[in-house]
């Protein structure tokens, strides 16, 4: 469950059953939180979550504050890091690959070995995540050879059709599970209950 931004949402998720959660480091994004709130709610979980850092070509300066601050055990890279850049941290990485007819998923693939999987997400120009918009996920081949983390307008109406179809090694959600009200921002703990179940099933 990505883009969490703040405790309650976090302990709400975890109480519906994630694996995972997001916590969005790039300041654009409607669900950015800044260094002290990530570090609130990394310190607020209980054990056996992981926590996941998302940055978008963030400057090394800005990576090493949050690493310096927040414990995370994972990091997502959306944006145009390259392998190199993104394995500098000495730490477990997933890339993301945003997806759109004519993408090859295998060559991207190929361009990040140290990845220890990779996130497909929908691919909206100068939009680099949580666009609530699914792909053709009749694209995605079969012989990738690392995990696959499915992303891009999944919601607890269509999740086990994607599972189904994809058989992903997970299945990453953020705008699917929020409120929808105007001027009303955050995840709906009961659509977080309802995707976590249909994952399950």
């Amino acid at each position: 469950m990505c883009g969490v931004t703040s405790i309650e949402e976090a302990l709400q998720a975890v109480e519906a059953g994630v694996d995972a959660l997001g916590l969005v480091f790039y300041p654009p994004s409607k669900r950015f939180v800044s260094v002290e709130k990530a570090s609130e709610i990394a310190f607020a979980l209980p054990p056996f979550i992981t926590l996941v850092g998302l940055f978008v070509d963030a400057d090394e300066a800005a990576i090493q504050t949050v690493l310096d601050r927040v414990p995370l055990d994972l990091l997502q890279f959306h944006g145009n890091e390259t392998d190199q850049e993104c394995e500098r941290w000495r730490r477990k990485y997933i890339k993301a690959l945003r997806v759109r007819p004519g993408t090859s998923i295998e060559e991207c693939a190929a361009a990040y070995p140290g990845a220890c999987g990779l996130l497909l997400d929908s691919y909206r120009k100068g939009v680099p995540g949580g666009t609530g918009e699914a792909f053709d996920w009749q694209l995605i081949p079969d012989n990738l050879d690392k995990p696959i983390i499915l992303a891009g307008g999944l919601n607890p109406e269509n999740v086990s059709q994607a599972i189904e179809q994809v058989a992903p090694y997970a299945v990453d959600v953020s705008s699917g599970v929020e409120s929808g009200v105007e001027n009303e921002r955050g995840k709906d703990p009961e659509k977080m209950k309802a995707f976590v179940e249909a994952v399950k099933q």
